[in-house]
């Protein structure tokens, strides 16, 4: 057993390590039937947090 195997990660540390590095999310669905594709969903997220030294990259409305 490896050191790696062995540590173990709550999932808040987990989600406070995504949330400090950032994480990009991509994929394809295909729904095909019979080799007619029904239906193709795309998705492209990025997660990250967001404070002073990392600004949104929204602008804000006033």
């Amino acid at each position: 057993m490896t050191v790696v195997e062995r540590r173990e990660i709550a999932l808040v540390d987990l989600l406070d390590r995504l949330l400090a590095g950032g994480v990009v999310v991509t994929g394809d669905i295909t729904l095909r039937i019979a080799d007619v594709d029904l239906v193709r969903i795309d998705l492209n997220a990025l997660i990250s947090s967001v404070n002073e030294q990392v600004p949104s990259p929204w602008r804000e409305l006033t």
